[in-house]
């Protein structure tokens, strides 16, 4: 079957629309004599308890995703804060880009790889804290109030998806809280998702023209991304272990 891209206006998800007539209605508030702040409508008030009606996941398109391509990962780190320090091996990184090759055939092909979100996720099963959490809706998160640095969930994730933090953080995004000797991994930039938006490595992928991330509700038969997996299938990686994953790969 061969794969042709979405429509233009295919591209945005009904959580993008959302985002976009939220962000055009802002209404200008005054909190302060010269101090003012843009106020969006969100998706649900502050207050509105998150349910399983939703469950938010993705799909990557691998044969849309450019080896050389680095727009998701760069997105992420400006949007949560992440800042490196010239050690690949230990620099905190919520999303990177992996070579996968065929040994047989000597095929290869790039893809992102993050947090799978998973319904059954070992990293919450292993945590001795509660750190490591499942909201209703799908998203794992770490409650960095109560993670005491162990890195059992670091052990006990398949894909690698946890960083440690060695240090001393500043200049730290208000909406991605970070600290010293925890661990943290991506959160499918929960504050944009909240807020009607969409993941930041999305919008920066279709801002490039690959259109090679797609998010949405997978609980929504109607959904973008509920569509295209009926109809175009796809695999989640290992899915052998059933944690089933909210990451969803096209092409491998």
């Amino acid at each position: 079957m061969s794969e042709q891209k979405p429509l233009p206006n295919e591209t945005i998800d009904e959580s993008r629309r959302r985002w976009l007539k939220g962000s055009s209605a802002a209404a200008l508030v005054t909190v302060a004599p010269g101090v003012l702040l843009w106020q969006a409508p969100l998706a649900r008030e502050a207050d509105e308890p998150v349910t399983s009606k939703v469950r938010w996941g993705m799909l990557v398109y691998t044969t849309r995703c450019n080896d050389n391509c680095s727009a998701c990962v760069s997105a992420c780190a400006s949007e949560n804060g992440l800042t490196g320090h010239g050690r690949p091996e230990t620099d905190a990184q919520w999303i990177r880009k992996l070579m996968l090759r065929n040994p047989e055939t000597g095929h290869t092909r790039s893809l992102p790889m993050m947090c799978q979100h998973c319904e059954h996720p070992p990293c919450v099963d292993v945590c001795p804290t509660g750190a490591s959490f499942k909201r209703a809706d799908g998203i794992v998160l770490v409650d960095k109030h109560t993670c005491i640095g162990c890195r059992y969930c670091m052990m006990a994730c398949p894909y690698k998806a946890r960083s440690f933090i060695h240090e001393d953080l500043t200049d730290q995004k208000p909406h991605a809280p970070r600290g010293k000797g925890t661990v943290e991994s991506c959160t499918l930039c929960v504050h944009r998702v909240d807020a009607g938006g969409i993941p930041a490595c999305v919008e920066a992928c279709e801002n490039t023209g690959h259109q090679a991330l797609v998010f949405g509700d997978l609980n929504d038969p109607e959904s973008l991304i509920s569509r295209k997996l009926r109809t175009l299938g796809a695999t989640q990686i290992r899915a052998d272990l059933g944690t089933n994953p909210g990451i969803h790969y096209r092409g491998i």
